[in-house]
């Protein structure tokens, strides 16, 4: 498989450039020299095959050959609005989040959490979803938007008829929730998920006061984590 690396410009032209980590990882992890061809893109949905220039000690230019419009997206757009775990586990949520399709990501303060998501952690957040669209081929990166206050993201959301808060012991289940979806191909679906203690009783109300409904994961106790794949992949599946 060709090696892709991202571009923070838009690709425009004939030539692309290539800093920071990504000509690091290309000139002296890889140790790519001139010649080599690989695949870029720049979050656009486009790719872009290109050749290797010049190696320099701060950044690689590349000559675009030629421009590649591929699709790797679902029809649906898929936003989870979560709390986030604690250390290593917000990258396996992002990767796994990136690699499943879901398009946006909101990083939520709830009364429960444990983990307080500030503008370092969209850093990290959004380095994860460079490094895992790479691997897996998306060309549109995963949006994280900043982080929000429940309240805020209740407000700002979507809404709509494919609007859920993971629920355990709610009536709809995922199945049911999928046949609905099937009739409505390209309405966009929206999830809330808590923290490990669950959102409180009055954030449930909230959201559900809003027009979303509660929707059963099933019957076991899920990781924060956990929940996003599931909801993501339910996304995946349900068209």
């Amino acid at each position: 498989m060709t090696q892709r690396y991202f571009v923070e410009s838009p690709i425009s032209g004939p030539e692309a450039v290539l800093a920071d980590a990504e000509a690091h990882h290309l000139a002296h992890v890889m140790r790519l020299k001139a010649g080599a061809e690989v695949v870029l893109f720049d979050g656009g949905g486009a790719e872009f095959l290109a050749r290797v220039e010049n190696v320099g000690k701060r950044e690689t230019r590349l000559e675009v050959l030629e421009r590649r419009e591929i699709s790797r997206e679902l029809p649906r757009r898929i936003t989870v609005c979560t709390a986030l775990p604690r250390g290593d586990r917000q990258k396996w949520l992002i990767e796994k989040a990136v690699e499943i399709g879901v398009g946006r990501l909101v990083p939520l303060h709830t009364e429960r959490a444990v983990v307080v998501p500030d503008g370092d952690t969209c850093v990290k957040l959004r380095r994860a979803v460079i490094e895992a669209s790479k691997q897996c081929g998306r060309n549109v990166l995963l949006e994280i938007a900043e982080p929000a206050p429940l309240r805020d993201a209740v407000q700002r959301g979507a809404g709509g008829p494919l609007s859920f808060l993971a629920q355990p012991g709610s009536e709809l289940s995922l199945a049911a929730a999928a046949r609905e979806a099937a009739t409505m191909p390209n309405e966009p679906a929206e999830f809330f998920i808590g923290p490990e203690g669950g959102f409180s009783p009055a954030e449930e109300g909230l959201i559900l006061e809003s027009g979303r409904r509660g929707i059963n994961l099933g019957n076991r106790i899920l990781r924060i984590e956990t929940a996003v794949v599931l909801c993501g992949a339910w996304g995946a599946l349900a068209e």
